[in-house]
């Protein structure tokens, strides 16, 4: 079983102002992979305290998925907050979840979301609506299982799956 921990990172979701709708989504989508959510908080979009949760975290789960602070906006830091924490980036995540996406939308490639590793952790950086939670994590959410496998030293051959969408 994964274990795994959700930061929902939104000002207004921080002090109550808004309903969380994304990171209870996460929670809901993880369990099609036999996850088990440890932790779920909701964070204000403050960078030191992003990557404070993170490195912590970090010790305790096996996935770390993030929700919100992806975009444009001057305070959306939670990229910047992984980038610096993680020790490798797994960039073909992210880069799988702004290509799909963008056949829905042309926002999509507006998205700064990251994918890494820190320790033996994956760390992914979703977006902040449910929406598009719903949409990037329908594409990875295979993945995933496969991924933290390897992350813990699995050296059996990675065996081709054929993907249908």
């Amino acid at each position: 079983m994964i274990t795994a921990a959700v930061l929902t990172i939104s000002d207004r979701g921080s002090r109550g102002e808004r309903e969380d709708l994304s990171g209870p989504l996460i929670k809901d989508m993880l369990k099609g992979i036999g996850a088990e959510v440890k932790y779920y908080e909701i964070l204000p979009d403050e960078k030191g305290l992003i990557k404070e949760r993170l490195i912590e975290y970090s010790k305790e789960v096996e996935l770390i998925l993030t929700t919100g602070g992806t975009g444009l906006l001057p305070r959306d830091v939670t990229p910047e907050a992984t980038l610096e924490i993680i020790d490798r980036q797994v960039p073909g995540i992210a880069e799988a979840m702004r290509a799909e996406g963008f056949k829905k939308t042309g926002r999509a490639i507006l998205s700064r979301a990251v994918a890494g590793v820190k320790g033996r952790t994956l760390i992914i950086n979703l977006p902040g609506s449910p929406k598009a939670v719903k949409e990037n994590l329908d594409i990875i959410l295979d993945v995933i299982p496969h991924a933290i496998e390897k992350i813990k030293g699995d050296t059996t051959e990675c065996a081709r799956i054929s993907h249908s969408h």
